[in-house]
């Protein structure tokens, strides 16, 4: 979270940093990375201690932390693997507010209501807003991560393109581990050291994460989310959030007609344009993207009872509407070849089962969809 989600492909980055399938299979959290020799690595750490010390780093916190660390490759993979990659808006709301994913955030608003009230009563943010960057961070809490932190920041202060940053990183994981919020064991998070249920940069989490139960720890690791959620609603809190007034609308609805909005804006052309306010540009501030923004905002709305976009995209492309595209990818599965759901996102799921669906019909295979392909499958 929140300091350069160019680093971060866990949850719902993978559709901004184009990390993960689409064509709408989730993508798979990190399997654990293993460790491998590194001698390079192992002289970088032994130096690296002596500045951390210099920190204000103990000793022990050094020595319990580093216990069993070791270089991973396959985070140096991901981070130099990394595509500059753009979903048009409405493919990521799409998939940010996917039937399933409104579901589950207004099941989970129903599940941790007193907690998510209480979260709101303290800091006036929207519980629905609390319960979207949820959503859309972790999948509410099912892929926070699993790579072991303090590993993944070592490689990558090491060995990766930001080496400076990393450090800074790595140095602020070892203070988390000094004040005993967590244990290094337990620190895990995504490959580029994100962590928790909302998805916090350990600089971050410094700054801004809370002991909202009490316990003397700020866990974001924990099963129970209330330290995560609550961490995400003071961040929120602290960086401007105006309480009562919302982040805004698609134009014409509502919401876009409280007050005077700072602007409007139509990111994608045809398609709905929306009135925003001073909160759509402090969600900025957990990710300085207007898509994720929108996504947030929506998927609160969607949380909270409100109805999908009214104001249609227009054809992409390739001549073929959102209802198109999910045609096809009904057509598809429907004829063996799995794209792995129906949300109109083309994404590498569906573009493999094109590819498929061609080479057995012995269609010049290019993985694309078209008017043509569709028109084909429609015809049996």
């Amino acid at each position: 979270m929140i300091a350069d989600r160019r680093f971060v492909c866990l949850g719902l980055a993978a559709l901004v940093a184009g990390c993960g399938g689409g064509g709408a299979a989730p993508v798979a959290a990190p399997k654990r990375m293993a460790s491998v020799p590194n001698a390079g690595y192992d002289a970088w750490v032994a130096a690296f201690k002596g500045r951390a010390a210099a920190k204000g780093i103990s000793q022990g916190t050094l020595n319990s932390a580093f216990r069993g660390a070791g270089y991973l490759p396959g985070v140096i993979e991901r981070d130099r693997n990394q595509t500059e990659f753009t979903r048009t808006l409405e493919d990521y709301l799409a998939i940010a507010a996917s039937d399933e994913r409104v579901a589950t955030g207004k099941e989970m608003l129903r599940k941790h209501a007193g907690l998510l009230g209480r979260i709101e009563s303290t800091y006036g943010v929207d519980k629905e807003i609390v319960t979207a960057i949820w959503g859309l961070e972790s999948r509410y809490g099912a892929r926070r991560g699993d790579v072991p932190v303090i590993s993944a920041l070592s490689t990558l202060a090491y060995d990766g393109r930001r080496g400076s940053f990393f450090e800074s990183q790595l140095i602020a994981a070892l203070k988390i581990l000094q004040n005993g919020d967590t244990s290094a064991g337990n620190m895990v998070g995504s490959w580029a050291g994100a962590m928790g249920h909302t998805q916090f940069i350990p600089t971050s989490y410094l700054a801004y994460a809370v002991d909202f139960t009490g316990d003397g720890r700020r866990d974001i690791w924990s099963e129970n989310p209330a330290d995560a959620l609550a961490s995400a609603a003071a961040y929120l809190k602290r960086s401007g959030w105006v309480t009562g007034q919302p982040w805004g609308g698609e134009v014409g609805s509502a919401a876009a007609r409280s007050g005077t909005p700072l602007a409007i804006i139509q990111p994608q052309k045809p398609g709905p344009q929306f009135a925003i306010f001073k909160n759509f540009n402090v969600i900025k501030r957990y990710n300085n993207s207007d898509s994720y923004a929108l996504g947030v905002g929506h998927l609160a709305d969607r949380i909270g009872g409100g109805g999908p976009l009214k104001t249609p995209f227009g054809p992409d492309a390739t001549g073929l509407t959102l209802a198109d595209r999910k045609e096809l990818q009904t057509r598809l599965t429907a004829k063996g070849f799995d794209t792995q759901g129906a949300d109109g996102v083309i994404g590498n799921n569906s573009k493999a089962a094109i590819s498929a669906y061609q080479r057995s019909a012995g269609l010049p295979v290019t993985g694309e969809p078209s008017a043509e392909l569709l028109q084909r499958l429609r015809q049996g």
